[in-house]
């Protein structure tokens, strides 16, 4: 898991340098027929990417988007229709049984296809009209890393296709960003052996970030067996903020931008409670750069373009996250790359 980790920057690099030209096809396409809905649909990892890829995707190119319930098609039999709607699997075996099977019921009725996969001669993209391929070689730990980011970066590629204002030179330093926060590696194995007794935990992240939380969340359940709630702030303190006591482990994705109001507010709550709370920055946002326990990204990743300021934290933030999983894994004397019950190829309908 540590060694796929830390392949982030290059499987980016190679993610870029080999889709580009089929994204720019993809976008001549979609110049003359947009559109009017964008259905995602995954499981697992994956369906965390695809939440990042609802904010991104309805917020850069005015497109509603719909996250899929596969079990509508898979077992009450009672498909959506689809006719005119971009329908979009994502899967990095490409061997997901209900994910597969929703992507061609659209198919059948006449929706464009896309599939974002990390697997060339998968099932989902022989189905998919088009495919992003996310190159980031063979991923072996069954916890997904390398692949999420790949997945977060089509996503990127997916909305410039769409036509979207994202910069291709600003992906283009996304690797570089990815280096800065492996940087922190030391830092993050430090951290997490104050964490070794962890059972619970709370991981929290608005917007954008919203997807990292549900990410990070399962990585600690997946790789360290701590049961790990995952919210947006502003659901948090709708009620579940009573859970927190003194001690009780949060960790706060903390970007600067419209989000970090809000995280503020939810940061000086955290703290009347006596929470133990890591935040996950960078020195973009200086406020929460300054906080007592924090995991500072040493990079200003504040956007200045047509997008939001937060709208390219999300794959260098996951990274740490990813770390402290793998670091506390190992400190609890678990192995990271085989958990129990778990196979790296998961099939439901």
């Amino acid at each position: 898991m540590l060694q796929e980790v830390r392949e982030q920057p290059a499987a980016l690099e190679r993610t870029l340098a080999g889709e580009l030209r089929n994204v720019e096809e993809l976008r001549e396409r979609f110049r003359n027929n947009r559109p009017s809905l964008i259905v995602l649909v995954a499981r697992g990892t994956s369906d965390n990417a695809a939440q990042f890829g609802r904010y991104l995707l309805e917020m850069a190119t005015g497109i509603p988007v719909s996250l899929a319930a596969p079990s509508i098609v898979t077992l009450y039999q009672r498909p959506p229709q689809l006719r005119g709607a971009l329908v979009v699997a994502v899967s990095q075996s490409g061997e997901s049984t209900d994910t597969n099977r929703v992507l061609e019921q659209a198919k059948a009725d006449g929706a464009m296809t896309v599939g974002i996969t990390n697997e060339a001669g998968s099932t989902l993209a022989r189905i998919a009209g088009h495919t992003i391929l996310v190159r980031a070689g063979k991923e072996l730990s069954v916890a997904a890393t390398k692949t999420y980011t790949g997945q977060l970066l089509a996503m990127y590629l997916l909305a410039y296709a769409l036509g979207a204002p994202v910069e291709l030179d600003t992906l283009r330093r996304l690797p570089a960003a990815a280096e800065s926060a492996l940087s922190l590696e030391e830092q993050v194995g430090s951290l997490a052996t104050g964490y070794r007794d962890m059972q619970k935990a709370v991981v929290a992240g608005r917007g954008l970030n919203y997807s990292n939380a549900f990410e990070l969340a399962l990585k600690l359940m997946e790789t360290c067996y701590v049961v790990a709630e995952r919210f947006s702030p502003a659901d948090f303190l709708h009620g579940p903020i009573a859970i927190l006591d003194r001690a009780f482990p949060v960790f706060l994705f903390a970007p600067a931008g419209v989000t970090w109001t809000l995280n503020r507010e939810v940061l000086e709550r955290f703290g009347q409670t006596g929470a133990k709370t890591l935040v996950i920055t960078d020195r973009g946002n200086a406020e929460a750069a300054s906080a007592a326990h924090g995991i500072v990204i040493p990079a200003d990743l504040n956007h200045t373009g047509d997008l939001p300021v937060d709208v390219y934290t999300p794959i260098p933030y996951i990274i740490p996250g990813q770390l402290l999983a793998a670091h506390l894994a190992v400190a609890k004397g678990l192995n990271p790359d085989q958990p129990r019950t778990l196979s790296k190829v998961t099939k439901t309908l």
